[in-house]
């Protein structure tokens, strides 16, 4: 294949325009100063850090989305470079839920003593 053929495949799909990339990039600063509010807020014991987390990991998981969409071109190309990367990424997440259930979760609500 000749560097020109690869341009012509290359281009296939339109990329985003500049704008498009700094609107992508404001929110995603949005999204982290929500985030730093959440954690203002667990301080400050306006909620609890359960609630306090479960705000944190939705807005993060929303950037990472974001960035992987946009940032890394994987909404334009074929949907099975979307499904090779999405399901270790679905995978690693029931291992972190699993994990914050086992160690966080679970024994909150065990009340007996060895």
């Amino acid at each position: 294949m000749t560097s020109s053929t690869r341009e012509i495949v290359h281009d296939q799909h339109a990329h985003p325009s500049t704008r498009f990339y700094w609107i992508i990039g404001a929110l995603l600063m949005v999204l982290t100063v929500l985030e730093i509010f959440g954690y203002l807020g667990e301080t400050r014991a306006v909620y609890t850090a359960g609630i306090a987390a479960v705000i944190i990991l939705a807005l993060s998981a929303a950037k990472f989305v974001a960035v992987v969409a946009y940032y890394m071109h994987l909404k334009p190309d074929h949907k099975l470079f979307t499904a090779i990367f999405v399901f270790p990424a679905l995978l690693g997440t029931l291992v972190i839920v699993g994990m914050t259930m086992l160690f966080h979760v679970i024994p909150s609500t065990y009340t007996g003593h060895p």
